[in-house]
């Protein structure tokens, strides 16, 4: 009888010990989950926040002003952006998450962008990518020849700005991030930030030269992007380029300039 009661002893303290140890590896997992995802929410929230104040430049420019159908119809696809990208932001549980969000911002800074062009009586503006060094710039006007440390020049989307800076010789104005106690541009700060970069690139099919991963430290590379990536990419833009096409190879993911094999390498490695 003894030998029985031993045995059960050993066999419940053999079960408690499993009940406690699984406990502390869910609590551990949860621990180094939400410490992932800590940064990434907190750039998210950054981005969600600048679009907010785009909008708010867009309230006052708008002041006073009569808004046709095409207008409204904009600004309204851009406030609802807004809201989307705030909700996304606030359902984040994994890094990848911000995928959703920043493909929601892109739509939306182009929203902005049509608005703008209907008010002034201009063409609507090609749907081009954000400005690579800084996707909260915008809409990028231009491709310019660069080449991070240790890499071949290639051209990348920038803004005005940036791509006047790269021009002249000048470090562009680059999105910054903490990755321990450094800061460094988001491009080098390791596979956490893929999906932030594909939720404003992807869509486009461009910069097949990231697709090795290796200007995030990563050999898989995006998943979507290149190939068939990007889905119907320009949204419903209408015949503002919705369906992409051109140089970028949006829409459904056609070739373009950007499509091509001359990103295909590893020029971009190195950090």
């Amino acid at each position: 009888m003894s030998e029985l009661i031993l045995v059960l002893a050993i066999v419940a303290i053999a079960l408690g010990l499993v009940v406690v140890t699984q406990r502390t590896q869910r609590r551990k997992a949860l621990e180094r989950a939400e410490a992932d995802l800590a940064p990434v929410r907190k750039l998210t929230f950054e981005d969600v926040t600048a679009f907010g104040e785009d909008l708010q430049e867009l309230d006052l420019e708008l002041a006073g002003r009569h808004l046709d159908e095409g207008a409204n119809a904009d600004y309204q696809r851009a406030l609802d952006a807004y809201e989307a990208a705030k909700q996304a932001g606030d359902s984040m549980t994994a890094p990848d998450d911000v995928r959703h969000v920043t493909s929601i911002i892109e739509d939306g800074r182009y929203a902005i962008a049509c608005v703008r062009a209907r008010v002034a009586g201009e063409p609507l503006p090609t749907r081009r990518p954000p400005c690579f060094f800084d996707p909260r710039h915008g809409l990028s006007v231009t491709d310019v020849l660069w080449a991070p440390p240790g890499g071949e020049p290639r051209d990348v989307p920038a803004c005005a700005l940036d791509a006047e800076r790269v021009n002249v010789g000048a470090e562009p104005d680059a999105r910054q991030v903490m990755v321990g106690a450094r800061r460094m541009p988001y491009w080098q700060g390791g596979p956490a930030y893929q999906p932030y970069a594909a939720g404003y690139f992807a869509s486009f099919a461009v910069m097949n030269w990231m697709t090795m991963g290796l200007m995030f430290g990563a050999m898989g590379g995006f998943d979507g992007w290149g190939g068939d990536s990007g889905g119907d990419g320009g949204g419903e833009g209408g015949d503002s380029g919705g369906d992409g096409g051109g140089d970028y190879g949006g829409g459904d993911g056609g070739g373009g300039d950007w499509g091509g094999g001359d990103f295909g390498g590893g020029d971009f490695g190195g950090f």
